[in-house]
């Protein structure tokens, strides 16, 4: 007899069980006491030696993120690592490369308590999140950051994307554009729909109708997305603002715009979402919202140890929203 069988007897989850038989808070008086005659009937007996191994640490975190030819996680890195070493701990980086496939094939590895905890930021191509919850069932502790899925119901440190998507089409409409093009990675993610939630509610509180076809959904291939933006300039209705949700959409903007002899911002104005010091050096230097990279690295790794170490869980927030910075450039000014 075993904690699965004993499990699959009662008709609960391994998580719930376990829980019931260690008088956790999260469980019913009246599941408790339905586990515990089930297990005395059976004659289930705790394992002590598994049940310390359990407890053993590994002293060890895994951060999981999409790329790393990226300004922004970067410093999110560096912010982990800075509690990591107060801590004592190590810090393992996995690469999805935005792959929902190569994301659960990493959690199904990290599932046998290899790491103490894990925190993480969503592939683009993630659809699904039945592979991260099997790893809060199994009571791992679990952190997202940036790119998140708020039904997993662990905590969350994000930024406020639609605020941030709201003030800069605003920005753009006070700079006199019309015809603003949003341009962005992926359907799936919380960002990017958070983001184009925000555009979409400037263009309506300023009185302007928007165009689906301004609304460009890209990928991870350069080459298409370029012609995609392309396509944008070839139609009727071409745009004299460009709102790009990640830094390298507006990288591709400015290419295009050379390649069409467009001028930057007297034909098409231009800001985007980067932590990137090269947008400074762009001609025109480009305008852009900056995230607190270094605080969100900080602030998830803070919260992943307080779930670690199971203090002051009743004060964990669900949701810890960080402010981010318009940074004013050349690129979208009149």
């Amino acid at each position: 007899m075993n904690l699965k069988i004993l499990a699959k007897e009662l008709n609960l989850s391994f998580s719930t069980v376990s829980k019931a038989l260690r008088d956790s808070h999260e469980i019913s008086p009246a599941t408790k006491q339905r586990v515990l005659e089930k297990a005395k009937e059976l004659n289930y007996q705790v394992n002590p030696l598994a049940s310390n191994f359990r407890k053993q640490k590994s002293k060890t975190i895994a951060v999981i993120i999409p790329e790393v030819v990226n300004d922004f996680f970067g410093p999110v890195i560096n912010g982990i690592e800075s509690i990591a070493q107060e801590k004592g701990y190590h810090v393992l980086i996995y690469l999805t490369h935005d792959s929902m496939q190569k994301e659960l094939e990493i959690s199904k590895l990290l599932q046998n308590g290899r790491v103490d905890g894990i925190m993480i930021s969503l592939a683009s191509q993630t659809s699904n999140t039945d592979h991260l919850n099997i790893l809060k069932e199994k009571e791992i502790p679990l952190v997202f950051f940036d790119r998140i899925a708020s039904e997993v119901g662990t905590p969350v440190v994000i930024t406020d994307d639609y605020h941030c998507g709201f003030i800069a089409t605003e920005h753009l409409i006070t700079n006199g554009c019309k015809h603003i093009a949003f341009l962005t990675i992926s359907e799936n993610l919380s960002i990017s729909n958070d983001r184009k939630n925000g555009y979409l509610d400037a263009l309506k509180a300023n009185n302007i109708k928007h165009d689906q076809a301004l609304i460009r959904f890209c990928n991870e291939d350069d080459m298409s997305n370029k012609d995609n933006i392309k396509n944008l300039f070839s139609g009727n209705n071409q745009p004299d603002g460009i709102f790009a949700s990640v830094e390298k959409l507006a990288v591709a903007t400015y290419q295009i715009c050379e390649e069409l002899t467009l001028n930057i911002p007297k034909d098409v104005k231009v800001i985007t979402f980067s932590n990137s010091y090269m947008a400074a050096l762009l001609n025109p230097p480009l305008s852009t919202i900056t995230h607190p990279a270094f605080e969100m690295g900080r602030e998830s790794a803070t919260i992943l140890f307080k779930l670690i170490e199971k203090k002051g869980l009743n004060r964990i927030p669900k949701k810890t929203v960080l402010k981010s910075n318009l940074i004013i450039r050349a690129s979208s000014v009149r």
